[in-house]
């Protein structure tokens, strides 16, 4: 065989070593793709579950008039005054700490995909990758940052969620970036053990995670700062204004202008009944 000829079937061979790694490394990528789709989509029939077993669009414990129904047979308890309206919703609570004592909420925003149950962490890690009956998965759970009251009797309490590609958990938060969202989307819904509020949405605001934590904005003593600071760099534009005594609820995820960064989106609860 000729030098020409050798040097031919080597280059031959080399392409065809090259396309056979190409191949095997995109039949990887691949399938490591399809792996986190399938974490995802189980992530997802996980929560549809959950919200089967434990969240109810008929709450018959709630009567057309607004008065609580006592007993079976025993006079209802005393009106009470509604002070918002909330959707229909019933979350059987026990279920839901049966299956995770940590359960301190269930949060709901009409018309996206925020329906979930929201827990009170140990730490900032274990939510992060984790779903509500503890099973390791990449959705994780929104989490109350554990400086914060699991009953939400703090001034203030901040909730956690991943920023998911495919919109779920808090994916569909950084929408709050434009105003004609927040015009369609002005209210979120908080149903809780003690009660009902609707959470009316006033600011929303990027931060880097370094200025989050440095200025201390998790802590409720820094929320006078906490609200300075979004009132001036929101991203949306509401009427609803802070007053003394009124509770504050954050939500923070991940945002993408710079590294590290956050986007919260900050209202006030507003009790179903007073």
């Amino acid at each position: 065989m000729s030098a020409k000829h050798r040097r031919v079937g080597l280059k031959s061979i080399i392409a065809w070593l090259v396309l056979t790694a190409s191949l095997c490394v995109m039949g990887i990528y691949g399938l490591q793709i399809r792996a986190v789709e399938a974490t995802y989509q189980e992530g997802n029939a996980s929560y549809q579950q959950l919200a089967d077993r434990v969240r109810s669009s008929d709450s018959p414990a709630i009567l057309a008039t607004g008065t609580v129904s006592g007993p079976s047979g025993a006079e209802p308890d005393a009106p009470l005054k509604s002070v918002v309206d909330i959707p229909d919703i019933t979350i059987d609570f026990a279920a839901l700490k049966a299956i995770n004592p940590d359960s301190a909420a269930w949060l709901y925003c009409p018309g996206t995909v925020i329906d979930y149950p929201v827990m009170r962490a140990a730490n900032y890690s274990y939510y992060l990758n984790h779903l509500p009956d503890g099973t390791s998965n990449a959705n994780g759970t929104l989490f109350i940052d554990y400086n914060c009251a699991q009953d939400f009797s703090d001034e203030l309490t901040i909730i956690y969620g991943h920023h998911m590609k495919s919109g779920r958990m808090f994916g569909s938060l950084v929408e709050y970036k434009k105003q004609a969202y927040f015009d369609e989307h002005p209210y979120m819904y908080l149903y809780t053990e003690r009660g009902n509020y609707r959470i009316d949405l006033a600011y929303g605001c990027v931060i880097g995670a370094g200025q989050w934590r440095e200025r201390a904005f998790m802590f409720k003593e820094n929320l006078d700062a906490l609200l300075a600071y979004a009132a001036h760099n929101t991203t949306f534009t509401s009427g609803v204004r802070y007053a003394e005594g009124d509770r504050v609820v954050a939500m923070s995820t991940c945002s993408y202008e710079f590294d590290n960064a956050r986007y919260v989106v900050i209202g006030l609860l507003r009790p179903e009944f007073g």
